[in-house]
């Protein structure tokens, strides 16, 4: 064997063969170069003598590469028959260890010679080679090769995606093949094809159409961790656009979703398989995942963070934090500091389920020596701390509790500057009552926390010293020098330590003054009988103030002695505002501590104000000096205006309102003028001041509100000067300067105000408590300037569901209450513009998914109501009408809060409209599909739902069921009327129908209503219409012969007699029951379609509807009615049952001394103070009299003229406004839950007279419209 192999290596180092010593490389030994390549060529080599050569070339490309390249470069010929050879060889041997080398070296050899030729030349090769195969099988080689090639040498994949696009027709074939080492080289080279902004740009339209799925299943299937890898690293590069994020997300979406609408389906949806990878035992899979989720979330928390939610992701998350590793420990909190952002992780309980194993983890980590590590770990516990919700508890667990109290303690007492203030910032978050409710409350360790939090502040704060001197001042202006940058962050971070702090002893103060209400936080409720407790809140007041005397004002006041600081001056005086209610009983001696301590502090922080009310508002206009090096005039302004702050909000004016509001504005104009920002406290304080003043004086003038708009555009959010306070809602509502630049802003802060900011307002004592939770100071607003209704109607779609339903109330208030405001038009144009641009942008899924959508549909109906009378419909109304009949086409039966509002609109649309604009509203509905299939599935959907639990709630299913068969309803009635094209039938099983209202059970009524009003449809049609189908139940069991049929039921098609009685007495039994629940809506409903179905028995059979109007249980059903409460013949029911019976001849009955009682309780009554129901029923009582020819008196006679003459006169001629009912789902009576589901039902018992015969006479018949 050692003989052999010196013989080859000689026999590859001598130059034979005529090559001549210039093919020789300087290697030991000598490796001729050209016999090199002769020995690859050689068909009958040994592979060990190929492998053998190829090793001495990577040899020579690795320590001689610049020989190599001056023998081949200059020759083509042999550069390509080398670079084929080795590529012949990647698919002729099968040795892994043989192919990698024989890979590298290529590699290697094309890299060196720098040539774009031989590039072009492999991946034509790759091209035949993939096209010829047979199978996929031997394409590893290649797309191993390119992958390599991909990443060696930086413009391949460019070339790769413009030049040879075909091959990633063959790349996404790979994926098909069942082979995780193809796939995972596939992926690889993908992911090297994404990395590039050539590749990404071509291949964008190929990933959405074709690779993402196929990504997907080869990610969510994948065994082999080099699979796993290479997938990861594709969704690494994808996940940098936030296309290919859009796409992934959307992809893993269905139609078809689970019960959860904001779930993801799919066969292998993103959120689900990197929760898979997450369970992994792998800590670089599970690192890898968690960064996937965090690159998704950074796109967009509140669109993208639901699904993973849903997935369950977070609960997964928490659990990786039990490991070891530092990368995945900091890629979970990432990832968990973007949920955060998203309500829906906190009312899912994910933070009270993982909040045990986040303080583990911070214990943990505190060991390791990694301060941003650490920073990021509190940084997440402060965003879970302060955003999780007040009736969530958060720590369901006493020990978890004081665990979390030890973590605080030991971050604050950490030597590293920058995680002390991120603890303190913690602990202020902590400090809630909430978070510490649970008894017995631990007063002790919150005493050792505080003490430790404040004794850390103090031992950074720089020793007490006595006044600096002009030379000092001057030093200090040097270290603004660069030099002195990173020296002068450190007293930077100590102003902000201390700020902290003072906020964290603001927000305990408060908690002691919160548990003075709660019996259970008194003391430890599990204290021996007969024994005293330390653990009471009454110690820990005490100490509160123990502390505060001997720590926190000697500390601020130390502060202070060298610099101004307006926030924590408002921050101290606040919080000592607060510690007079802590201990009570304490109040007058803490007031003459306070006395003593505070003297100097207010000398030195509130120099030389004793002025006059004149000199101090002529302080405030003041300017100082350009570059002064003495800053007391700025300080004294911003000193004053806190003062004049504080005395405004707790009542004491003792400066003129108009002067003040003058002289605030003088100062902002000076501070503009010179280029001065003063801090957020000092411009909430002086807006507020505007805001109190604003009416007492002249309005603000053009370069006054601009000077305004251009101080708050430094600002980097407007909540730092915000105070919830209806003058400065109204001081910004009412100039355009600033409305235009801040009005969304304002108003978004106005709504989003909630419960734990109102205990500040409380305490700054604005006196406007009922103000605060009420719209009524947006209302005037609102009436006086339109433009703030599109700066609403933007909020309803922007913001948060809860924040939109404010919205919402805030506008269906202000369109109840102005009538005679015109805004209607104005709003049906903006909401034509977002629906468009909604559905446009949007698919389906996330149609379903926008929860502010309904919301807006549920407004634009609103808007809709305000036309109380009948008027064209113009082109933005029929263009909304498609935009809201498209979008309920894309939904399913079960988007109940999306369909109600929508079929709502199209309902009355339809109603509220000329004959001319109705014709063109029913053929745009009957022309779209979608929405009749929806159409058809929701009717379908009445006798598959589950019976109520009980009759009278009106779920949020129920109520969409009766808007759809209100519509159906209509279309029936309008497509008859005006014989419009149908596009697309609907079938209804009538033996279903009927049941629904003969077999009624728990049905809610306004259900019943629903269902009647179609039904009476399509009697007044004889079943017989191009939009509806009957369906023969018989037919659909596969009943082949007919079966016999009475005369009477063949006349009847495709009613049974058994079906018509039946009906008839589930009618008679309803009104009974309606007699009892004083129902007017059924009652009327029921009557109408009892006239509907005798007319429509009249004209297929007149013997069984003569039969059916003379059973004598309807004279037994008139004397049940008579005996209710009212026992009066004035009643709209009796008296249309009375005009059906005279109208079909039923003497036995009505007799002529019902007909005289009722003329003369008539003549006798108020017709002014009749309703409007009773005075039309009377009306065509009266017409059937004359029309039956009965046996009148000549006196009665004459009274039923007098009586219908007036009658004549008081008829309305439109429909009122009151006579349209809401009813509401009955869960959200008790507040804002999902849906809004108002059902609107038109006055269906709108009565007209019609004719159906001679013999009839006149008909009082329900009509819709």
């Amino acid at each position: 064997m050692r003989s052999g192999g010196r013989a080859m290596a000689a026999g590859a180092a001598r130059p034979c063969g005529g090559h001549g010593p210039r093919w020789a490389l300087p290697l030991r030994p000598p490796l001729c170069l050209a016999c090199a390549v002769e020995t690859l060529r050689d068909g009958s080599a040994s592979l060990v003598r190929k492998k053998h050569v190829v090793s001495r070339l990577h040899d020579a490309l690795a320590w001689q590469a610049l020989p190599v390249v001056q023998l081949l470069a200059p020759d083509e010929r042999v550069c390509g028959h080398l670079i084929g050879t080795l590529f012949g060889m990647l698919h002729t041997v099968e040795d892994s260890g043989a192919l990698d080398l024989f890979a590298e070296v290529l590699v290697r050899l094309v890299v060196e010679l720098k040539s774009e030729q031989y590039l072009r030349c492999i991946l034509d090769e790759s091209q035949k080679e993939l096209c010829k195969a047979t199978t996929m099988r031997g394409s590893l080689p290649t797309f191993a090769l390119l992958g390599k090639l991909a990443d060696a040498i930086p413009g391949f994949a460019d070339i790769l995606v413009v030049e040879h696009s075909n091959l990633v027709d063959h790349m996404l074939m790979g994926l098909t093949y069942p082979n995780e080492s193809i796939k995972a080289a596939v992926c690889y080279l993908y992911g090297k094809l994404y990395s590039s902004p050539v590749g990404t740009e071509r291949l964008s339209a190929h990933f959405e159409e074709r690779l993402c799925g196929l990504f997907l299943k080869a990610l969510g299937r994948a065994q082999t961790k080099e699979l796993q890898v290479n997938c990861l690293g594709l969704l690494k590069e994808l996940l940098k656009s936030d296309h290919f994020v859009s796409i992934l997300m959307n992809n893993s979406r269905t139609e078809e979703e689970s019960e959860n609408p904001d779930f993801l389906g799919g066969e292998h949806p993103l959120p689900l398989v990197l929760k898979k990878l997450l369970l992994t035992r792998d800590e670089i899979l599970q690192a890898a995942s968690a960064h996937c989720v965090a690159a998704v979330l950074v796109h967009s928390p509140s669109r993208y963070a639901p699904p993973f939610i849903h997935a369950d992701v977070p609960e997964f998350l928490f659990e990786c934090l039990s490991c070891n590793s530092e990368i995945l420990i900091w890629s979970v909190y990432c990832c968990l500091l973007l949920l955060t952002e998203e309500r829906l992780f906190f009312s899912k309980c994910h933070t009270v389920y993982g909040i045990e194993s986040l303080v583990r983890s911070l214990q943990d980590i505190l060991q390791l020596n990694n301060v941003e590590l650490h920073k990021q770990g509190l940084l997440l516990f402060t965003e879970i701390l302060k955003r999780q919700p007040v009736e969530i508890k958060l720590f369901t667990n006493r020990g978890v509790c004081i665990e979390a109290i030890d973590v605080l303690m030991e971050t604050v007492n950490c030597p590293v500057l920058e995680v002390v203030v991120e603890a303190v910032r913690a602990v202020a978050a902590f400090l809630r009552k909430d978070h510490l409710s649970s008894p017995p409350v631990p007063y002790e360790e919150l005493q050792k926390l505080l003490e430790a939090m404040l004794k850390r502040c103090a031992d950074f704060s720089p020793p007490q010293s006595s006044k600096r001197h002009a030379g000092d001042l001057l030093f200090s202006v040097s270290q603004s020098h660069p030099a002195n940058i990173n020296r002068g962050r450190v007293p930077q971070r100590q102003g902000q330590l201390l700020l902290n702090t003072l906020e964290s002893f603001r927000n305990a103060c408060r908690l002691a003054v919160e548990f003075q209400s709660d019996p259970m936080a008194q003391e430890n409720a599990f204290t021996a009988p007969n024994s005293k407790s330390k653990d009471t809140l009454s110690n820990f007041s005490e100490f509160l103030l123990r502390i505060c005397d001997s720590l926190c004002i000697p500390m601020v006041m130390n502060y202070l002695e060298r610099a101004v600081s307006p926030s924590m001056m408002e921050i101290f005086i606040s919080t000592l505002n607060t510690l007079f209610t802590v201990v009570p009983n304490m109040r007058n001696k803490f007031s003459k501590k306070l006395e003593q301590e505070m003297s100097e502090l207010l000398q030195k922080g509130l120099p030389q104000l004793n002025y006059t009310v004149a000199e101090s508002l002529l302080l405030l206009a003041e300017a100082p000096e350009p570059f002064p090096l003495d800053q007391s005039l700025t300080s004294h302004q911003h000193c004053f205006i806190l003062l004049l702050y504080f005395a405004y909000t707790h009542g004491d004016r003792f400066v003129p309102e108009a002067e003040l509001f003058l002289a605030i504005r003088n100062f902002l104009l000076s501070a503009q003028d010179r280029g001065d920002c003063p801090a957020p406290y000092i411009l909430r304080a002086a807006l507020y001041l505007l805001a109190v003043c604003q009416d007492k004086g002249r309005a603000m003038d053009l370069r006054s509100s601009c000077t305004i708009r251009r101080i708050l555009d430094n600002l980097p959010d407007l909540s730092l000067v915000y105070v919830h306070c209806p003058l400065l809602l109204k001081l910004f509502l009412r100039y355009p300067e600033l409305m235009g630049r801040f009005g969304r802003q304002v108003l978004r802060l106005w709504f989003t105000w909630g419960d734990c900011k109102q205990t500040e307002t409380q305490e700054a004592g604005f006196g406007l408590s009922d103000q605060l939770n009420s719209v009524n100071p947006l209302l005037p607003l609102l009436k006086s300037n339109s433009s703030i209704l599109l700066i609403l109607l933007d909020l309803v779609c922007s913001s948060s569901v809860e924040v939109a339903w404010k919205v919402l109330m805030t506008l269906r208030i202000f369109l109840e209450r102005n009538e005679d405001v015109l805004v209607c038009d104005l709003l049906r144009s903006q909401f034509l513009q977002i629906l468009q641009q909604l559905l446009v942008e949007s698919s389906s899924a996330s149609l379903q998914a926008n929860r502010n959508l309904p919301v807006l549909l549920s407004l634009l109906f609103l808007v809709q109501l305000r036309s109380k009378g009948v008027r064209e419909l113009d082109s933005t109304d029929f263009k909304l009408l498609h935009q809201v009949s498209n979008l309920c086409g894309k939904c399913r039966p079960r988007d109940t809060d999306l369909l109600q509002p929508s079929l709502n609109f199209l309902y009355w649309s339809l109603h509220q409209t000329t004959p001319c604009s109705q014709q063109r509203a029913v053929a745009v509905l009957l022309s779209n599909v979608s929405l009749l299939e929806l159409l058809q599935k929701v009717l379908e959907c009445t006798w598959l739902r589950p019976l109520p639990s009980q009759p009278a709630y009106l779920s949020s299913e129920d109520a969409l069921l009766c808007s759809g068969w209100l519509l159906v309803a209509s279309l029936l009635l309008y497509q008859h009327r005006y014989n419009t094209e149908v596009h697309q039938t609907l079938s209804l099983d009538l033996t279903e129908v009927l049941n629904a209202v003969i077999f009624r059970k728990k049905k809610p009524v306004l259900l019943l209503v629903s269902i009647m009003q179609f039904l009476r449809a399509a009697l007044r049609q004889n079943f017989s219409s191009s939009l509806l189908v009957i369906i023969d139940q018989n037919a659909a069991q596969g009943v082949t012969q007919p079966q016999p049929r009475l005369l009477q039921d063949a006349a009847l098609h495709p009613l049974a007699m058994w079906q018509v009685f039946s009906l008839v007495v589930s009618l008679q039994n309803l009104l009974v029951h309606v007699q009892l629940q004083k129902d007017l809506l059924l009652s009327q409903a029921v009557v109408a379609c009892l006239e509907t179905l005798v007319e429509y028995l009249y004209v297929k059979n007149q013997d069984v509807a003569l039969h059916v109007a003379s059973q004598p249980w309807h004279r037994f059903l008139l004397f049940t009615l008579l005996n209710g409460g009212q026992k009066s013949f004035l009643q709209p029911e009796v008296l249309r049952l009375m005009t059906l019976f005279l109208r079909y001849q039923s003497s036995n009955i009505i007799s002529q001394k019902e007909i005289s009682q009722i003329l003369r309780e008539a003549a006798e009554a108020n017709l002014t103070e009749l309703p409007e129901a009773t005075s039309h029923a009377l009306h065509l009582f009266l017409c059937q009299i004359q029309s039956s020819h009965c046996q009148l008196e000549p006196a009665q006679s004459e009274t039923i003229q007098t009586l219908l003459e007036r009658l004549l006169g008081q008829r309305t001629t439109s429909v009122k406004h009151q006579d349209i009912v809401y009813p509401f789902a009955g869960h959200i009576l008790s507040g804002w839950k999902e849906g809004i589901l108002n059902v609107l039902l038109l006055p269906f018992f709108q009565l007209k007279v019609t004719k159906v015969g001679k013999q009839s006479g006149c008909c009082c018949c329900l009509t819709l419209g």
